[in-house]
């Protein structure tokens, strides 16, 4: 073979070599596998208004995280804390019921997330709340894991965003596909 259609040969088995998946499926950090979103039921918010925060979660198809009623021990429990300002109160977080699944690292199905889920936190806006725009800063910690490996436990810094008015009759409810009217805690 002549030295040009050597290299010329040698180059196109390297584009081909380049073009074929990789053998090894490259594994996700933890902060890549759970897309979260916040959202507010009010906007504005009046001052005397009951409201909550949905922490929207999407989590990658083939992973899951640990419910907030961890099944053993040794799992880390998904947790989400609001570092409430001054002119606000919050009441618990509502977490939703995880679901039991099977997975071979485990004797026991282990009580999980998947999907889509949603946390809520209430708040109320006090008559001393400032007004204009205001943010409630949330941690959210979990620890994501698919059928064969779990990741390192991540903590992400959220944002709840919103604007407050002097009163109550200024508050028109928000994102509705979140927040249903049917939903417990009262608007207003």
């Amino acid at each position: 073979m002549k030295p040009t259609a050597a290299i010329l040969f040698t180059i196109v088995l390297l584009l081909i070599l380049a073009a074929l998946p990789s053998a090894q499926p490259q594994i996700p950090s933890g902060r890549e596998v759970v897309s979260p979103s916040t959202y507010v039921s009010l906007e504005p918010v009046g001052r005397g208004s009951s409201f909550q925060i949905a922490v929207v979660l999407k989590i990658r198809p083939g992973f899951h995280i640990n419910a907030r009623e961890k099944s053993e021990d040794y799992l880390i429990a998904t947790d989400l804390l609001a570092e409430v300002p001054a002119g606000f109160k919050s009441g618990e977080v509502s977490y939703p019921k995880g679901e039991l699944h099977s997975f071979t690292f485990s004797k026991k199905p282990l009580n999980v997330y998947q999907n889509t889920i949603t946390l809520r936190l209430p708040v109320t806006a006090l008559t001393n709340a400032s007004l204009g725009a205001q943010h409630i800063p949330l941690k959210l910690r979990y620890q994501a894991c698919s059928t064969e490996i779990c990741l390192p436990p991540v903590t992400l810094d959220l944002d709840a965003a919103f604007n407050v008015a002097a009163t109550p009759s200024s508050s028109k409810p928000a994102h509705p596909e979140i927040f249903p009217a049917k939903y417990p805690f009262p608007h207003t």
